[in-house]
């Protein structure tokens, strides 16, 4: 274990990245653990609020987030400094992201139906930088010899075709598999060869004058949707609680 530590995060100088994601895992559970609590009115918690005004907890996220993502840039990629701007920048990043549906909206949507994009975008991000952790590089460039990562024409060309695969899943409506195909190219060269989503730009721009395809597409869509998105929002609600069917109800528990 000792080894591995040393080779894999204390050498290549990822221990900053594992602080980062440690603390951003750990500041969005314990947040969403307190404001469930709060949702209940149980535990000592409470809103915090100046008047009128309810302070949102993307607030001190905002400023953590600066601070540590400036002290990160001029501390370096080791030392003792970097570490705790890692945990800082983590922390103020869960803050941020968990009310990302609140900045998307610019509405106070936490406990709305429209809350659930905060835990999906977390969980994306979890994800994402826990593959870079591993070791993957973005577009593919981990996949080049050293060879080809001399020839700048090679790697230039890997870095724009992976990226071309990604944009193309983006367009047709499959944007986590565009996000992932970032870090592992073939995850976006399958979602760039399949079928676009009905209401995706590519559908209407390719599909608008061939009703087979964009039937194909609508009936996939509609198989995928029923086979996955029961589950997805059981995982959702069992990470950040399940949101309020009334819109009115659900901005009284904030």
């Amino acid at each position: 274990m000792g080894d591995w530590w040393q080779r894999n995060i204390i050498e290549p100088g990822k221990l900053p990245l594992l602080l980062a994601l440690t603390a951003f895992v750990v500041t969005f559970l314990v947040t969403r653990v307190i404001t469930r609590m709060i949702r209940a009115g149980k535990g000592p918690f409470r809103n915090i609020e100046t008047g009128a005004v309810h302070v949102h907890h993307v607030v001190p996220g905002v400023v953590l987030t600066i601070i540590g993502g400036f002290c990160a840039v001029a501390g370096g990629q080791r030392g003792f400094g970097s570490a705790v701007a890692a945990v800082v920048f983590g922390v103020g990043a869960g803050l941020v992201l968990d009310e990302f549906a609140l900045i998307l909206h610019l509405d106070d949507v936490y406990w709305t139906e429209a809350g659930r994009k905060s835990v999906e975008v977390v969980v994306l991000t979890a994800a994402v930088v826990g593959l870079l952790l591993l070791g993957f590089a973005p577009f593919g460039v981990n996949d080049l010899d050293e060879n080809e990562m001399q020839n700048r024409g090679s790697a230039l060309g890997t870095i724009a075709g992976n990226f071309l695969l990604a944009l193309i899943a983006l367009a047709k409506g499959k944007a986590r598999i565009a996000i992932f195909g970032v870090i592992i190219p073939f995850i976006a060269l399958f979602g760039a060869i399949r079928l676009a989503r009905p209401a995706s730009p590519w559908a209407k721009r390719f599909y608008g004058r061939r009703p087979r395809a964009r039937a194909k597409a609508q009936l996939r869509a509609y198989h995928h949707d029923r086979r996955w998105s029961g589950l997805s929002r059981k995982v959702q609600d069992w990470i950040g609680g399940a949101p309020d069917a009334d819109p009115a109800r659900a901005l009284e528990h904030r």
